[in-house]
C-alpha cells in the first residue's frame, strides 16, 4: 500500500481547448493534497502559463508538448505512483502507455473513445452508465454533477448565496472562457451595454483573450465595466453577481452551486449536451455562439433573465439542485481508494 501516492496529472490546455480541463484537475490535485497525496502536473507551455497565474506553487514537470508521443516521451522521465487524464486526445492506448498498470483516472465529458481507467468521471448532467458501456469496461464511473470537481471556496459560500438571490439585478459576471473563443466576450459586453442601464458587469477573462485590448479601451470611459484578468476569486465574483453570462463546461457548476440565475452559451461541441441537459432542467437559459441567430437570441434572453424576477427564482431553485459543490473531495476519496487496493 503506496502511503503517500505522486499523482501525475496530464491535462490539456490552449487557445482551442481553453483552460477549464487545468482549473478541475487543480481542484481535485487540492482535495488529493489535502488527503496526503502529492500531485505534479505536466507542463507544457499552455499548461505552464496556466499554472503561473492560478497556481505557482504546484509542482510540475516538463512536456514539449501535449501530444501523444510527446506526452508519452516525457512521462517516462517522471517518477509517479497514479495518473490522471484530462485529455480528450488521448484514449485507452496511450493511456495504458503511459500508466504502465499504475491506477489511473480519466476525467471526460465525451464518452467518445475506449478509454483505459480504474475510474472514469464525467459530470455531465444527462449521463449515464448506459454511455460508457464498451468503453470503460472495469472501471468505476462517477457520473453526474454531483461529483463535478469544484474549488471548495464555491461549497464554502453556498449558505451565504442562497441567502442573498432574489433581488434585483445590479451586477452581471460575464465568464466565456479564459480564452475567450473568437473573441465572444467583446461581443456579448457590447451587447450589453446598450441594454443594462447602470447595471455593474464584471467581466472575466484570461490575459491573452483576444477581446482584452478592446474591452480595456471601452473599460478607459465605462464606469460599468470591470475587467477580472486571471481571476482569482471566481467564488466571490459569482457570489456578489445576480445573474451571469457564462460558458459552458465546468463553470457551470460553479454557478448551479452558488444558484447563480444564468444564461449559457455553448462555444465548443463538448459544451452542447450538459447544456442542453441543463436548460431542460430549469437550470439555465442556453443559446448557441454558432447559432445564425445569434444576437437575436442572445438579446431576447438577456433581456429575460434581466427584467424577470420569477425566471431568475426559478432558475435559482433548479440550479441549487443541481449541484454542491463538494465533488472534488468525492473524487479524491474515490480514487484514493481505487489506489490503495492495488499492490
Amino acid at each position: 500500500m503506496i502511503l503517500r501516492p505522486r499523482i501525475l496529472f496530464i491535462a490539456n490546455a490552449g487557445p482551442s481547448v481553453g483552460g477549464g480541463h487545468v482549473m478541475r484537475s487543480l481542484s481535485l490535485a487540492a482535495a488529493l493534497q489535502q488527503h496526503g497525496a502529492e500531485c505534479v502536473f505536466l507542463a507544457a507551455p499552455d499548461v505552464a502559463a496556466m499554472l503561473d497565474a492560478f497556481a505557482p506553487d504546484m509542482p510540475r514537470e516538463p512536456a514539449a508538448s501535449l501530444a501523444a508521443d510527446a506526452i508519452a516521451e516525457a512521462a517516462r522521465a517522471i517518477r509517479f505512483d497514479a495518473v490522471v487524464f484530462d485529455h480528450y486526445g488521448l484514449g485507452a492506448e496511450t493511456h495504458r502507455a503511459i500508466a504502465e498498470g499504475r491506477p489511473t483516472l480519466v476525467i471526460d465529458d465525451l464518452a467518445d473513445r475506449p478509454l483505459a481507467a480504474d475510474v472514469v468521471l464525467d459530470s455531465g448532467p444527462a449521463r449515464t452508465e448506459a454511455d460508457y458501456a464498451g468503453l470503460a469496461d472495469g472501471a468505476r464511473l462517477l457520473l453526474g454533477p454531483r461529483y463535478a470537481p469544484l474549488r471548495p471556496q464555491f461549497a464554502a459560500l453556498r449558505e451565504q448565496a442562497m441567502a442573498r438571490r432574489g433581488g434585483p439585478v445590479e451586477r452581471v459576471l460575464i465568464a466565456l472562457g479564459m480564452t475567450d473563443v473568437g473573441g465572444v466576450t467583446a461581443r456579448v459586453v457590447d451587447r450589453l451595454r446598450q441594454r443594462i442601464g447602470q447595471v455593474a458587469l464584471d467581466v472575466v477573462l484570461g490575459g491573452g483573450a483576444p477581446s482584452l485590448p478592446s474591452l480595456r479601451r471601452v473599460a478607459a470611459h465605462d464606469a460599468r465595466l470591470h475587467l477580472h484578468v486571471d481571476a482569482q476569486d471566481m467564488a466571490e465574483l459569482t457570489l456578489q453577481a445576480d445573474i451571469a453570462i457564462g460558458a459552458g463546461g465546468s463553470t457551470s457548476w460553479e454557478r448551479c452551486t452558488l444558484g447563480l440565475p444564468s444564461l449559457t452559451i455553448v462555444l465548443a461541441e463538448n459544451q452542447r449536451a450538459a447544456a442542453q441537459a441543463l436548460a431542460e432542467q430549469g437550470a439555465t437559459l442556453a443559446i448557441d455562439a454558432a447559432a445564425r441567430d445569434f444576437d437575436t437570441s442572445f438579446d431576447r434572453a438577456a433581456v429575460r433573465l434581466m427584467s424577470d424576477p420569477a425566471t431568475r427564482a426559478r432558475l435559482t431553485a433548479a440550479s441549487l439542485e443541481v449541484c454542491d459543490g463538494l465533488g472534488a473531495p468525492r473524487v479524491a476519496e474515490a480514487f484514493l481508494e481505487a489506489i490503495a487496493v492495488r499492490p
